[in-house]
C-alpha cells in the first residue's frame, strides 16, 4: 500500500510529492515520488511519524479531574497517591481492561501510535495474586491489541512502600517478591507475543539487592530497563537516609545505568549525576504535563540536552494526553523559570521544533526498543495525518509547519491514524470509539458515582 499526502516530513522538514511505501507486514519499503501498487490518497494533509508514549499508567486515567482540590486529595504528590490507590483497590480484571481501552483511544487520537505502558497492578482486590499471576498484565495487552496502539509491556516490581515504612494497604495490589516477579516476568515473556520490558518502580518501592538480582535478569534477556528516578525530593532524601546516596549515584555505584536503562522523571539531579546519565547512555523519560498537575518540579532539559542525553516524553497518570503539548512544556517550564525564550535552541544543531519532535517520537522508540518514531525505509509504518487546514496551524508554508506544530497544533488537526501499515483512525474517528466510551462511562459512574465517591 502506498499513503501519498501533501506533505510529508522526514529528517526535520516537510517535502511535497512524497509518497510513503508499505509492504504487508506493516513495514515501509521506501519514500519517494511515483509509487506503484494500490495508493490511498490524503489530499490536505501533511503526514508525520507517529508519537511515542514512553511512560503510562493506564490505570489512572480513571481520576481524572478527581484530585484538583486540597480537599479531595490534599496537597501534594504523597497525599495525591490517596486518590490513585482508591481506583486502583477496586478494579476488577474486565475494569482494567475497559480504562486501558480508554487510554488507549485517547492516545491513538492524539497520534501516539506506541505505547510504553508501566503497570504495576498485579494482584486481586485483597492482595493475592490471581489463578494466572499476569492476568492484569494480559487484560492491558488485550486492550491495546483491541483499540489498535502499539504496546511494549513494562512490567513493574513493587515490593515496599519504602524504606523504615510498613506496608501500606493501598498498594497491596502491587507487592510482589523479588522471586514472584522474575518468575512471572518469565511466564508473560513465554505467553505473549508483543515486545516487553522490566520496570522496577523505584528505590522506594525495589530495595537495592532485589533490584541488582532482577537489572541482571533483565540484561541477559536485553530487555529495556525502566524506573522512576528522582521524581520528589522526598524520595531523594529517603534515599540518602537508607544508602547514604541520592538515586542516580547510587545507580551509577552500583552499575545499573546503561543505553538500556530509561530514568523516569529525573527532575531532581545534580549536575554531576546529569553528567553520569549521559556517560552511561541512559535516557531520560520526562512526562511535563503530569509533573506539573503534581507539582513535581521543572527537569533541567537544558542541562540534560546539553551533555547530549535523549529526553522522551509519557503520558504517566494521564492527567492530559497530548504529546506536542508534553513536548512544548519542556521549553516552556524553563521560559518560566528563566524569564527567557528559545532556551533549548541553545543546545545541538537542530532546531528547537525538531529537537522537542524527536523527544515526543524516535527517543522513545529508542528508548522501547522499538523501530519506530521515524519514516524511513526498514521502519515500521506507523503514523499519523493532519488537516492542514485545521484552524491551529491554518496558513502555514513547508517551512514554518513544524515549529508550528509543534508549539500550536490543536488535537482537532488530526485526523488519521496508521499502526503497522493498517488504519486504525479514519478522519477522527476510531471504528470502536463509541463502544469504548460507553463501557469506561459506565465504570467511571460505579467508581465515582459510589463506592467511591
Amino acid at each position: 500500500m502506498n499513503y501519498r499526502a501533501d506533505l510529508l516530513y522526514s529528517q526535520g522538514a516537510f517535502t511535497a510529492g512524497q509518497g510513503l511505501s508499505v509492504n504487508q507486514n506493516g513495514t515501509i519499503l521506501a519514500t519517494g515520488g511515483d509509487p506503484t501498487g494500490d495508493t490511498a490518497p490524503l489530499p490536505g494533509k501533511a503526514l508525520l511519524p507517529g508519537f511515542v508514549n514512553t511512560d503510562s499508567h493506564s490505570f489512572q486515567r480513571l481520576i481524572r479531574g478527581k484530585s484538583e482540590s486540597r480537599a479531595m486529595s490534599g496537597r501534594d504528590f504523597w497525599s495525591w497517591r490517596g486518590t490513585m490507590y482508591h481506583a486502583a483497590a477496586h478494579l476488577e480484571p474486565d475494569e482494567v481492561y475497559d480504562v486501558a481501552r480508554m487510554a488507549f483511544l485517547e492516545m491513538l487520537l492524539s497520534g501516539t501510535t506506541t505505547v510504553g505502558e508501566f503497570h504495576y497492578l498485579h494482584n486481586a482486590p485483597g492482595g493475592g495474586p490471581y489463578d494466572d499471576p499476569n492476568l492484569l498484565s494480559k487484560q492491558v495487552i488485550a486492550a491495546a491489541k483491541s483499540v489498535g496502539i502499539r504496546i511494549v509491556l513494562l512490567r513493574s516490581a513493587y515490593m515496599r512502600a519504602g524504606f523504615e515504612l510498613a506496608p501500606d494497604p493501598g498498594q497491596i495490589r502491587f507487592y510482589e517478591s523479588a522471586a514472584q516477579f522474575i518468575e512471572n516476568m518469565e511466564a508473560l515473556a513465554a505467553e505473549t507475543d508483543v515486545p516487553i520490558g522490566v520496570a522496577p518502580h523505584s528505590l522506594r518501592a525495589v530495595p537495592l539487592r532485589e533490584l541488582k538480582q532482577i537489572a541482571e535478569w533483565t540484561r541477559e534477556r536485553k530487555l529495556p530497563l525502566h524506573m522512576h528516578v528522582a521524581e520528589q525530593i522526598a524520595e531523594n532524601e529517603a534515599c540518602l537516609r537508607e544508602y547514604g546516596l541520592t538515586p542516580v549515584t547510587l545507580l551509577g555505584r552500583e552499575g545499573l545505568l546503561g543505553p538500556d536503562f530509561t530514568a523516569v522523571h529525573a527532575i531532581h539531579i545534580s549536575p554531576e549525576e546529569i553528567g553520569l546519565l549521559a556517560r552511561s547512555g541512559a535516557t531520560i523519560c520526562s512526562c511535563p504535563t503530569t509533573e506539573r498537575n503534581l507539582g513535581d518540579g521543572v527537569i533541567a532539559a537544558d542541562q540534560v540536552m546539553g551533555e547530549g542525553i535523549a529526553i522522551a516524553l509519557g503520558s504517566d497518570s494521564q492527567a492530559q494526553l497530548d504529546p506536542l503539548e508534553d513536548a512544548r512544556e519542556l521549553e516552556y517550564h524553563l521560559r518560566l523559570d528563566r524569564e527567557q525564550r528559545a532556551i533549548l535552541d541553545q543546545v545541538g544543531e537542530k532546531t528547537l521544533a525538531s529537537r522537542l519532535f524527536d523527544c515526543a517520537t524516535v527517543n522513545g522508540a529508542r528508548s522501547l526498543g522499538v523501530n519506530a518514531g521515524i519514516l524511513s525505509p526498514g521502519s515500521l509504518a506507523d503514523f499519523f495525518t493532519v488537516d492542514l487546514d485545521d484552524v491551529s496551524i491554518a496558513g502555514h508554508s513547508a517551512e514554518d509547519l513544524l515549529p508550528l506544530a509543534v508549539f500550536s497544533l490543536n488535537r482537532t488537526a488530526i485526523r488519521d491514524v496508521v499502526v503497522n501499515g493498517r488504519f486504525v483512525v479514519r478522519d477522527g474517528r476510531h471504528l470502536l470509539q463509541e463502544e469504548i466510551v460507553c463501557r469506561y462511562k459506565e465504570l467511571h459512574k460505579k467508581l465515582w458515582g459510589g463506592v467511591l465517591s
